[in-house]
């Protein structure tokens, strides 16, 4: 699913007067932030090291669901900022590690994720956390203009933290699921007694329908 697409539902006035001048999309695939955005994908170059590549400066730099993939997103996400003009905004989501992971690490949705993200806590049941709310206070001359969980459309009836007894009947289910998307249209995939069914015995990612976030918004501006 196209997570900007999914993202900009939600935006209101200020999400929107954000994504205005120049700006680069990291990790933008085929969903790409605004039109005229610079991309940069994995066919540009190395988004853990994007100072090798790209050394212009831009009124917004925006990343969703690409820091989770970084090898060291403290470090990564600093290489982006220095991206960002005075002036400009750092925005970008991430995964919920309690909505998306579901207390198991490495993922079982997405195994190419090396971090997990909370808003805060003082401690986390993953490795590989990191608090967001400290990362965007970790960005030189940064202010934090807006950071939240954003949950629409995710149901915690069907939250299961922890590793399951049965993996193999998960992956069975998991493959199930993907295998009816692609042999159904979109509205007869995503009904919800499917998810029910299914979710009262296995973990699941919700995020797959295309009306349902798991995710972490942060916005960040570099002061003047």
């Amino acid at each position: 699913m196209d997570e900007t697409s999914k993202s900009r539902r939600l935006w209101g006035d200020l999400e929107n007067s954000i994504l205005a001048g120049r700006g680069i999309d990291i990790g933008c695939g085929r969903d790409p932030v605004t039109e005229d955005a610079a991309r940069f994908d994995v066919e540009h170059g190395d988004a853990n090291h994007i100072t090798r590549h790209i050394t212009e400066r831009f009124d917004f730099v925006y990343a969703s669901h690409c820091l989770e993939h970084m090898h060291r997103p403290r470090e990564a996400i600093l290489e982006w900022w220095s991206l960002v003009r005075p002036g400009g905004h750092l925005f970008f989501m991430v995964p919920d590690e309690d909505l998306y992971e579901q207390g198991v690490f490495p993922s079982r949705f997405n195994p190419d994720h090396k971090a997990t993200f909370t808003i805060f806590k003082q401690s986390s049941w993953s490795p590989v956390s990191v608090n967001v709310s400290e990362l965007a206070a970790s960005l030189p001359n940064g202010h934090l203009v807006k950071l939240v969980l954003q949950d629409q459309g995710y149901d915690r009836t069907l939250l299961k933290h922890g590793r399951r007894a049965y993996p193999v009947l998960e992956r069975a289910a998991r493959l199930m699921l993907k295998a009816f998307r692609g042999s159904t249209s979109e509205g007869a995939f995503f009904i919800p007694a499917l998810w029910k069914t299914v979710g009262r015995f296995v973990a699941v990612d919700q995020t797959l329908r295309p009306d349902v976030v798991a995710q972490i918004q942060c916005i960040v501006r570099k002061l003047l």
